[in-house]
């Protein structure tokens, strides 16, 4: 019986298969390269992300944050939660809206006023004079699939922290309801019932928010397209209410109720 074997290969034969593989790599490096990672997209997000509070001269603190907000439409627009725009102000100690961000090595301040409030989905639209802040793309709410990775940038337990923007990851774990209906009518509170007359879904993070990051944009790790606003107190109240205390649960606003808002105000 003959046997066959196989010749040895030459060393020009070796040369070309390591060149070959050579450039395999350089290619699917290169690919990998090319693609934007999430510390790419916070490093084009944090510009546009501001702390919202109220800006008083002879107060201490002279500033105080209640919550974040993101530039949208030409940069002079500002979308945050309605439950973070203070319902009255001292106007005698000349105490006034703003927002708050950190350029050049500088914490900046600038005078804000409300354009718009949409109560029923928690949101405002500010506007900021003299300035125009890098705006961030809204996406689209009907690509979200449950299990998916998004991220958040905002300022978590307001000025503890200071003006540096704070990003969170996390997963969409449900897309759910706003509200739940009670069992009793006994428990649900006034101003629940016009919820529950019209309820639409949100987004359920696994991610751990924190007051401070009420209206912090909710985006897509690689596009930096925004497809939510966080919010730590409107959709807990619908959805924990018969909790004794509110779980570390996390929600976000879908993006659309930001696009209706802006529409209704002739910016998009």
């Amino acid at each position: 019986m003959s046997h066959s074997t196989l010749a040895p290969l030459s060393n020009k034969s070796l040369s070309l298969r390591c060149c070959l593989l050579s450039l395999i790599v350089l290619v699917r490096c290169g690919s990998l390269c090319a693609e934007p990672s999430l510390a790419d997209t916070v490093a084009k997000i944090k510009p546009s992300i501001v702390a919202i509070g109220t800006y008083m001269p002879k107060r201490n603190p002279r500033s105080i944050f209640m919550a974040t907000g993101f530039a949208v439409g030409d940069g002079s627009l500002i979308i945050t939660n309605a439950h973070a725009i203070p319902e009255t102000l001292n106007s005698e100690r000349l105490e006034k809206l703003a927002i708050f961000y950190h350029k050049d090595s500088i914490d900046k301040v600038i005078l804000a006023t409300v354009l718009a409030v949409d109560k029923d989905h928690d949101l405002a639209l500010l506007k900021i004079n003299d300035e125009h802040l890098p705006a961030l793309t809204l996406g689209s709410v009907t690509s979200v699939r449950e299990g998916q990775l998004y991220a958040f940038t905002g300022f978590p337990i307001g000025m503890v922290l200071g003006l540096s923007p704070v990003t969170h990851r996390g997963i969409i774990s449900a897309i759910t309801p706003n509200i739940i209906p009670m069992i009793e009518a006994g428990q649900i509170k006034q101003a629940q019932f016009k919820r529950l007359q019209d309820p639409y879904s949100v987004f359920q993070l696994d991610a751990t928010a924190y007051p401070g990051n009420s209206g912090s944009p909710l985006y897509h790790p690689e596009s930096g397209q925004v497809i939510g606003i966080l919010n730590k107190v409107f959709v807990q109240e619908g959805k924990e209410n018969i909790l004794a205390k509110p779980s570390g649960i996390s929600y976000a606003i879908p993006i659309n109720y930001v696009e209706n808002l802006l529409k209704a105000q002739g910016y998009y």
